[in-house]
């Protein structure tokens, strides 16, 4: 069974797919259509549903508030400019190298195998022969070159 996070995912990408790529909801309606606090919702939209998605979240709080998602359509050469130079950086965390690279395979940047490849590549048990605290520093510079020879141009 899904976590409860992936199935507020999904829920709110099939009400995007209904709604021409943009919906405004409410943060707490939505929790208690799942049971959940509100927290959870917030959690789910900060991981989930961010610019290194293709997302743009804005929120307003309060009684009246509300959550707008819009899906951005950008180049994927300007999506992956960004992922190294901003998302990635000189170091990132296996957590979100995960995010993105399942975020690149989202939008059919990389199959589900090269997914599968870079993401045990970057574990953590993978790197275990670096120290610790230089395992990010590599993980960003192998991310960075598995993500440059999986769209190279033939």
């Amino acid at each position: 069974m899904s976590k409860l996070s992936d199935i507020i995912e999904d829920f709110i990408k099939e009400l995007m797919e209904a709604n021409d790529q943009a919906i405004e909801i409410q943060r707490n309606i939505l929790a208690q259509q799942f049971d959940c606090s509100p927290s959870q919702i917030n959690y789910v939209l900060t991981t989930r549903f961010n610019n290194d998605r293709g997302y743009i979240v804005e929120s307003r709080r309060g009684g009246g508030g509300y959550i707008r998602i819009f899906k951005v359509s950008t180049s994927i050469d300007d999506d992956l400019k960004r992922i190294i130079n901003e998302s990635i950086g000189d170091s990132i965390t296996l957590n979100k190298a995960y995010d993105l690279i399942k975020a690149l395979h989202e939008r059919d940047v990389i199959t589900l195998n090269e997914k599968k490849i870079m993401g045990s590549t970057l574990s953590d048990r993978a790197l275990n022969i670096v120290a610790y605290k230089n395992r990010n520093k590599l993980r960003a510079s192998i991310l960075k070159a598995m993500i440059l020879a999986a769209v190279e141009n033939d």
